[in-house]
């Protein structure tokens, strides 16, 4: 335990110092003058100044106060709606102002804003000029020539130089503009023009002698430059604090080194301004708070950083700390579990900073937060998933596993060798009698002295699936009970309950086959001596299929069934924490009186009855050797049914059974409870968490495509992406050390395990609407025929839909390149992954390619073209020769 203390500290110490490894400084001029201007809005929040967001008297004071120390004077951008209050008080505080003309299509506004600008402009000595309009003519909302009109009227009112604010280019495109103002008043604000931030200050100054020389003798004024704090990029244009302070110290540096007159936007951040897309609120040198976002001197540092790194240093080390409950973790699994424990802590710092960083309007917190929301459960399914991997990777050989060829202590009375008396159940419904006759006849041949088998087939009133059944277990001897049960109520579970009262007295263990399982010989002879152990209440043996070989899709689907025997319930075996499944499996008589028998309130009635067992502190072992060979679904739909029962089955064990997980409610110790729990999690909450998450991507395609509203990657798209990236490499890690199938079964297995979260997602919604559906049988046997119908219907619908969003992310970003966009776009491809696959296995059952004979003709038809193998060319026989006469007799 002192080296994985030790291995925790290390990581935390490494990940301490990785945070100051990274920590970004960046070098600009300095700058300890005065800034000339900014531009200034007195409104605050979220809401927008047309609607409720009047500033008052204190808080404009307050604002100035604060600017009045940075700049000497300031742009508005309106005359009304309490703008109107700004030019008197900014006097007090010795602050120019010019003063803004808003103007639109709105006629009525436009009078209201030039009379109130011109009346603020002759009332305050302070005014130093008058914009009509901002970027009016840009916006398509004013043509030049009115707006000349407009401009002229404010002239013949004011005695102050009067202007408009345009970007540079309608400037130069339309000269006429230019020369009837007093000054040029220019917008050059390289980001929404694509430039990088190393680029920006460059093309400001050549821009503003663009100006110059186009318009000589003409005062030229760079009326708007800046850069935003936040947001998303356009192309090579990304905004950052550190982006900001750079290009705003170079600029200014250069700015007061040519002597250019200039304004920068703006003073203050501008929340309501969301509209303008995810930058819009960014672009001021103080926060919504007021408060400085960087220094005019020195080297430029994020001021939160060290508080960012304590918090991810701080999760990672929260995060690890269940590593010392572990039963003698080794040195490279607490290494691996504490660095992705580092790697949580390293996005929850960064979730911090965003959260702290932003303005969130309701609309975004709200999205943001059921983002994060859905993410927790996710960031606990890999981190789960990463425990496994380093569990199997790393750490301990399984040490409760039962090996086939280990010595078992059978069990003894008076120093003789005893043979507990084994009463083997099997539970039929309309099986193929053939098929169930195997079954038999192989528990016929057990090596165990002291066994019966009861047979019960119920609900099946056709003659020709029972009476064959009942005439063979006379043939079978004694040993076999036949029992033909009708209307029996409860499903398999109400079929079990008949084969118990039919149970001899002295019968201790009970044992349970599908009607489709071949057992070997061994099976009693090796797993029975396990009960020896007075507190053995179970005894598992794997599910495993002898058909595999029928077809492509039955070779993938036997692929992914072996991965749960061989992965998951040896892993859960350690902790006592095994998943019953209804055949392969031994109980102890004892045991399963206690715990109540055989229920029906659930369609899962084997895994129900067996965590009762655990519940009731009886100890459970597991063995990975197949014993018995049982069928595959005979179709996809049949191993789609099957595993929407288990996985409604599944929920309607939660449902029952969550108040037994609560301290004291029962005889579970806490490994067994963060096993099942997290087993629940990890299958069935993976799987609907899949779709919800997939599904809601899907609505937010419009808006992220064409309302300018990016997903914010770092804390949302890139944790979906590592979190598939966990479950890619989990699934082949632990497949290529613990399964024994080739390469292309594992690839065909992860296939499958893929198509069914549709149907587990449904299973899991239905179970949280409903209390109960009907058992469903699995067709085995080759008797159910493939249905009409498509059975990935649903899984093309939402698989192709996330396709087209997708398509349509990455056309409608082409002209602006944003990274998150980008990013999304792969993030609704992957989800779409498990949808097409299910499609994929859809197609495969019904086509040619399912054949192995297919296969196997064409590796042939292959060998032979490349010349690897000889053409086998048909032998023609030489028609016989006509001998002489019959030449003759032919020509007469």
């Amino acid at each position: 335990m002192r080296a994985v203390v030790a291995v925790l500290l290390l990581v935390a110490a490494a990940h301490a110092a990785l945070w100051g490894f990274f920590q970004e400084k960046k070098q600009a001029p300095d700058f300890r003058g005065i800034l000339p201007s900014v531009s200034y809005a007195p409104f605050e929040g979220t809401a927008h100044p047309d609607v409720d967001n009047i500033p008052t008297v204190e808080k404009i004071r307050d604002d100035l106060r604060k600017l009045s120390s940075i700049t000497r004077a300031i742009r508005l951008y309106s005359s009304t709606g309490g703008v109107e209050l700004v030019p008197p008080i900014a006097a007090e505080f010795g602050l120019k102002v010019t003063v803004g003309a808003w103007i639109d299509k709105n006629s009525d506004r436009n009078e209201r804003e030039i009379d109130a600008a011109i009346n603020l402009a002759r009332r305050n000595s302070n005014v130093i000029g008058v914009v009509v309009g901002n970027e009016t003519v840009y916006r398509g909302e004013q043509k030049p020539e009115d707006l000349i009109e407009l401009i002229k009227r404010v002239k013949k009112s004011v005695n102050v130089p009067v202007t408009t604010g345009e970007i540079w280019n309608i400037w130069r495109d339309y000269p006429d503009l230019a020369y009837s103002v007093d000054f040029i008043a220019a917008h050059v604000l390289p980001y929404w023009e694509y430039f990088t931030d190393t680029q920006a200050v460059d093309q400001a100054v050549d821009r503003y002698q663009l100006l110059r020389d186009q318009f000589p003798g003409k005062r030229v004024m760079i009326a708007e430059f800046g850069w935003p704090s936040a947001g998303y990029n356009l192309r090579g244009a990304f905004p950052g604090s550190f982006e900001q302070a750079v290009v705003l110290r170079n600029f200014v540096s250069r700015a007061e080194a040519i002597g250019m007159d200039y304004n920068i936007v703006e003073a203050i951040d501008q929340p309501w301004k969301f509209f303008e897309g995810g930058v819009g609120p960014y672009w001021g040198i103080l926060n919504a708070a007021r408060e400085p976002k960087f220094s005019w001197t020195g080297p430029i540092v994020n001021p939160d950083y060290w508080k960012l790194a304590t918090i991810a240093v701080l999760v990672g080390i929260l995060m690890s700390l269940p590593i010392l409950r572990l039963a003698q973790p080794t040195v490279l699994q607490a290494l691996t579990l504490s660095a992705a424990a580092s790697g949580v802590g390293a996005w929850a710092a960064t979730v911090f900073a965003y959260w702290t960083g932003h303005y969130f309007v309701f609309g975004s917190a709200f999205a943001l937060s059921l983002g994060l929301t859905l993410l927790v459960p996710l960031v606990l399914i890999a981190m789960a998933r990463v425990e496994e991997i380093a569990a199997v990777a790393f750490g301990h050989k399984p040490r409760r596993l039962i090996l086939k060829g280990e010595p078992t202590v059978p069990a003894t009375i008076g120093g003789s060798v005893s043979f507990p008396k084994v009463s083997i159940h099997i539970p039929a419904y309309f099986e193929p009698p053939e098929m169930l006759k195997a079954t038999l006849d192989a528990i016929a041949r057990l090596d165990y002295p002291n066994f019966e088998c009861v047979v019960i087939i119920n609900n099946t009133p056709d003659p020709a699936f029972w009476q064959p059944i009942q005439d063979h277990c006379r043939g079978l001897g004694e040993r076999f009970k036949f029992i033909n049960a009708e209307k029996v109520q409860g499903f398999k579970a109400g079929a079990l309950r008949i084969a118990m009262e039919r149970t001899a007295a002295d019968a201790e263990i009970i044992g349970i086959l599908d009607a489709d399982y071949v057992v070997g010989p061994d099976w009693l002879k090796d797993l029975v001596p396990v009960f020896a152990d007075p507190r053995v209440g179970l005894v598992q043996a794997p599910q495993e299929h002898r058909d595999g070989d029928r077809s492509l899709m039955h070779y993938i689907m036997n692929g992914e069934y072996a991965g749960f025997f061989d992965i998951g319930m040896v892993q859960r075996n350690e902790e006592n924490a095994i998943i019953v499944h209804g055949t392969m499996c031994l109980i102890r008589r004892a045991a399963m009186d206690m715990a109540g028998g055989w229920s029906s309130d659930t369609i899962c009635e084997d895994s129900d009855l067996g965590l009762n067992i655990i519940e009731h502190g009886w100890l459970t072992h597991y063995t990975n050797y197949r014993y018995g060979h049982g069928l595959l679904p005979d179709t996809y739909e049949a191993f789609k049914k099957q595993r929407h029962r288990w996985a409604y089955g599944g929920f309607q064990i939660i449902k029952k059974h969550w108040r037994r997980f609560l301290p004291g409610a029962s005889r579970l110790t806490r490994d067994q409870k963060r096993e099942f729990s997290l087993g629940w999690l990890n299958w069935l909450g993976a799987e609907t968490l899949g779709v919800v998450v997939a599904i809601l991507n899907l609505i937010w395609v419009p808006i992220v495509a064409f309302a300018d509203i990016a997903i914010p990657d770092r804390i949302l798209t890139l944790p979906i992406i590592a979190a598939f990236v966990v479950t890619l490499a989990h699934f082949l890690i632990l497949y290529r050390l613990r399964v024994p199938v080739k390469w292309g079964q594992m690839f065909g297995a992860m296939i499958a395990a893929m198509s069914v979260q549709w149907t587990v997602s449904r299973a899991v919604a239905q179970g949280l609407i409903t209390e109960h559906l009907p058992f469903a049988r699995t067709s085995k046997g080759g008797l159910s025929r493939m249905s009409i119908e498509f059975q990935a219907f649903w899984e093309a619908v939402i698989g192709v839909l996330l396709l087209i969003g997708a398509t349509v992310l990455v056309v409608t970003n082409n002209s602006k390149q944003i990274r998150e966009i980008y990013i999304f776009a792969g993030v609704l491809v992957l989800e779409s992954l498990p949808f097409l696959s299910a499609v994929a296995i859809a197609i495969l059952e019904s086509s040619r390619i399912n054949s192995f004979k297919f296969w196997h003709d064409a590796g042939v038809r292959t060998a032979e073209l490349i010349g690897l193998r000889p053409v086998a060319l048909p032998s023609v026989t030489a028609p016989p020769q006509p001998v002489p006469n019959e030449i003759r007799s032919e020509a007469s």
